[in-house]
């Protein structure tokens, strides 16, 4: 039982990591969950606002409103598609690749930390946590399935 707590109070510390800003230069700074965004429009050419929704796995309606507020600020550009006139496609604007790039960094510096603690792991160490991860991914699954 100790263990699965020690989990839920690293999911919670994840939680409040996910609304740590993360600073795009001296002065602008977005949140997390408007990194990811960026960082998936980046990641993809021609992504729509239900390709967003899709990947979040939130309603259109709430990537839409994160679409919007991202070209308010400038991060994104919106345009009809060819294809449909009621479908956006979304882009990066220079200011978008900036925050692309530092929200890269940002997962950099994470990444560097976790590696550097874990080089005394044996393969099986490794090995066992893989497993721990789809266990808990599996759950995690599940849990949101059934509402």
């Amino acid at each position: 039982m100790e263990r699965i707590r020690q989990l839920q109070q690293l999911a919670h510390k994840l939680a409040r990591v996910e609304d740590l800003p993360i600073e795009v230069d001296k002065e602008l700074a977005i949140s997390t969950r408007e990194a990811h965004t960026i960082q998936a429009i980046g990641e993809q050419a021609a992504l729509c606002v239900k390709d967003i929704a899709t990947r979040f796995g939130v309603t259109k309606s709430a990537a839409s409103q994160m679409v919007s507020k991202l070209a308010r600020k400038g991060f994104i550009d919106k345009q009809l598609s060819a294809h449909s006139n009621k479908e956006l496609r979304i882009s990066l604007t220079p200011l978008g690749w900036q925050a692309f790039r530092a929200h890269e960094q940002a997962h950099a510096k994470d990444l560097s930390r976790i590696v550097e603690r874990m080089q005394s792991f044996s393969a099986g160490d490794i090995a066992t946590l893989e497993e721990l991860l789809h266990i808990f991914d599996d759950v995690a699954d599940e849990r949101l399935t059934e509402e």
